[in-house]
């Protein structure tokens, strides 16, 4: 068998494993036009995805006053809750994740979601015992800072040019390239892969199916 590359692959959540990105999009709109700030864009709600729930909010809804900012998050998370099972991981991700467990890898998930609102998923799709390790933005700093991806080295003793970051954000990359990390972006998610090329991604996918065909030829 080929030597692995990368002992440590971290994923994304939202929009590179699980398909909530349009939900997360409106969920944010509803909940700065229920506190009666300037509603963002789709592209503007979008860009946000992968940074913690309250940086992301207060970028979302710069008009928005400072205290307003807890009823802001109460609000998305009203909006989110009330729908959050009518998503799912995207087709072909089970299989992806079971061929890299069977080849050794360790997988992890690196994600500006909160550690409840990451447990509550990974119960709801059953994935339990899939991953080893996760690292959420309100537990540590959010992207795009390298902590996340620091920790999950440091907790499996793994080396920056082993460990590979995957994501479907500029903030996914960029956490990865500040960490001395290698990156593989996905292009079905919430950002424009247009932007991902100056952080400097391995590859960019286009499906989950040319994701698993990539990592089962050069992970």
């Amino acid at each position: 068998m080929r030597p692995r590359r990368f002992d440590l692959i971290a994923f994304d959540w939202d929009g590179t494993l699980f398909d909530s990105t349009r939900l997360i999009t409106l969920s944010i709109q509803q909940a700065v036009r229920d506190v009666g700030g300037r509603v963002p864009s789709d592209a503007q709600a979008s860009y946000v995805i992968g940074m913690g729930l309250m940086q992301a909010l207060a970028h979302a809804a710069p008009d928005v006053p400072v205290e307003q900012y807890e009823r802001l998050g109460e609000r998305y998370r009203h909006h989110y809750l009330a729908r959050q099972h009518d998503i799912s991981l995207f087709d072909g991700v089970l299989p992806m994740l079971a061929d890299l467990k069977s080849r050794h890898h360790w997988l992890a998930v690196a994600t500006g979601k909160s550690r409840r609102g990451l447990d509550e998923t990974l119960r709801h799709v059953e994935l339990q015992g899939v991953f080893d390790g996760s690292r959420t933005a309100d537990e540590t700093a959010g992207k795009p800072s390298p902590q996340m991806l620091f920790e999950l080295m440091r907790e499996f003793g793994v080396e920056p040019e082993r460990t590979l970051m995957i994501g479907d954000t500029t903030h996914d990359l960029q956490m990865a390239l500040n960490a001395g990390c290698a990156s593989l972006g996905v292009s079905y998610g919430a950002h424009d892969p247009a932007g991902f090329a100056a952080l400097q991604p391995l590859h960019v996918a286009h499906s989950v199916r040319e994701l698993h065909d990539w990592l089962t030829a050069s992970a």
